[in-house]
């Protein structure tokens, strides 16, 4: 039950990656499809694509920032036994995030709310991964 409460969030997260990728492709044939692109500018860098194409490309990559250091978190809790309700918790609330994140990046792309939601994962994240090391250190100390 809590290899499964704790790999639900990390399938959501994989899933949201994914969205965001099959939502990058789709912006991106649409854009080749509307002609105006210069090749070589496209292939060197995101510059030659339109602004909502580098909006969707910005919004992937971050999918491998943040949760990447998520994604090592769940792997050692795991392997050292020290999940609990309280990291399922947290573990909901940081996917929530990047969900938020994510939707806002590709939709408005609002600077603030964006923000703030990537703050609030931030933060999130950074209590679990203090929550795991101090169980990890301080696991001898307890009786």
């Amino acid at each position: 039950m809590y290899v499964t409460a704790t790999l639900l969030p990390v399938f959501v997260q994989v899933a949201l990656t994914f969205v965001v990728l099959f939502r990058l492709g789709a912006v991106r044939l649409a854009a080749i499809r509307a002609g105006g692109l210069v090749r070589e500018e496209v292939v060197l860098d995101d510059r030659g694509w339109p602004p909502k194409v580098r909006q969707a490309s910005n919004c992937f990559r971050n999918q491998f920032e943040l949760p990447v250091l998520f994604y090592a978190l769940v792997i050692l809790a795991l392997a050292t036994r020290q999940t609990s309700d309280f990291f399922h918790v947290l573990a909901w609330l940081f996917v929530l995030s990047r969900i938020v994140h994510a939707f806002v990046y590709v939709t408005s792309n609002h600077i603030g709310w964006r923000f703030g939601a990537f703050a609030f994962g931030a933060l999130v994240l950074l209590a679990m991964w203090v929550m795991f090391a101090l169980a990890i250190l301080l696991a001898p100390a307890l009786p």
